[in-house]
């Protein structure tokens, strides 16, 4: 569905992006993570048609973006992190321009009425933009970008400056529109995307850094597990016997839980939750807690960014525009 193939782009002298492909299939939400200045916005200006690359190509659905703009854009809804709203329009006055100014050839009134329904905002046609609250502009932001029904959706901070609960909203129905449409999100909630989207690309100073399914990066696809283990006896002596337990990879010392008890992370190839409580009761050691642990992607970002998966050559970093 989308094709993003070796795109450069300089700013003068700066280079803004380094090379950058990826791809993504019909039905998928990716979630577009990286610190400010990394070449988010850089990328999806270009995705979107607003921006020209130096080298490289876009293609959505087929379509290149330079060679064919008009059809290619047809294929993409896009809310900005500022949703380009009319404040002094009332919402269905507001929608049925965007419907016009787009070329819709599907019945207006029928077409905007399943929107609005679609994002819940159906109560709120008849008012005037500037008098909605934040969470309700953002809806109505999110109502013209699938206007036309377009099978690609961009969108660049869908819940920045939102309440906890209008966050929890725009994430659910960000998950239902997965299920039609092709979405790439970009954020700096790591949990939102970790709750959201099927894979996650991570760009750095301009070059990818991270290709990866949500699953792989959280831990939860991973080729190793890791429990938490609060044991009550001597650190050694516990320590000494689940080094022992076949699979065990790894045994980290976490200190003392509470008094006489001690605390371990233990890595391994496989489940041995069974091995390990066998090996404990025979040396009569007491397991008061074992639980998996998940790598969060907090954590693997941080990794990342901070320069475990960066490349030699770098590319010179740069604000996004």
């Amino acid at each position: 569905m989308i094709k993003v193939s070796n795109l450069t782009k300089y700013y003068v002298r700066n280079k803004a992006l380094d090379n950058v492909s990826f791809s993504l299939k019909e039905g998928e939400i990716l979630g577009f993570l990286g610190p400010n200045g990394a070449g988010k916005s850089t990328t999806m200006n270009i995705i979107t048609g607003y921006l020209s690359s130096d080298s490289g190509d876009v293609e959505i659905d087929g379509i290149n973006i330079l060679e064919n703009p008009t059809a290619a854009k047809k294929k993409i809804g896009y809310l900005p992190e500022v949703p380009p709203l009319y404040n002094d329009m009332t919402v269905k006055a507001y929608l049925e321009f965007i419907f016009r100014l787009k070329k819709v050839r599907l019945p207006m009134k029928e077409h905007i009425n399943s929107i609005c329904e679609k994002v819940r905002i159906t109560d709120v046609r008849e008012r005037l933009i500037k008098s909605l609250s934040k969470g309700y502009r953002q809806r109505v932001g999110l109502a013209q970008a699938l206007i036309g029904d377009p099978p690609v959706l961009i969108l660049d901070e869908p819940t920045v400056g939102l309440d906890p609960q209008q966050i929890i909203e725009i994430r659910r129905l960000i998950r239902e529109l997965g299920k039609k449409h092709t979405i790439i999100l970009s954020s700096h909630l790591l949990s939102e995307v970790q709750a959201v989207c099927d894979k996650i690309l991570i760009i750095n100073k301009g070059r990818i850094v991270a290709d990866e399914l949500t699953s792989s990066l959280t831990g939860t696809g991973s080729s190793t597990e890791k429990l938490r283990l609060i044991v009550e006896g001597r650190k050694q002596q516990v320590q000494s016997v689940l080094q022992k337990v076949d699979g065990v990879v790894k045994v980290t010392d976490m200190g003392e839980a509470e008094k006489g008890c001690c605390e371990f992370t233990v890595d391994s190839r496989r489940d041995v939750r069974r091995l390990i409580f066998r090996a404990l009761a025979k040396t009569d050691f007491s397991i008061l807690e074992m639980s998996p642990v998940e790598q969060s992607l907090e954590d693997t970002y941080l990794n990342i960014i901070t320069g475990k998966n960066e490349t030699k050559e770098e590319a010179t970093d740069v604000s996004d525009i």
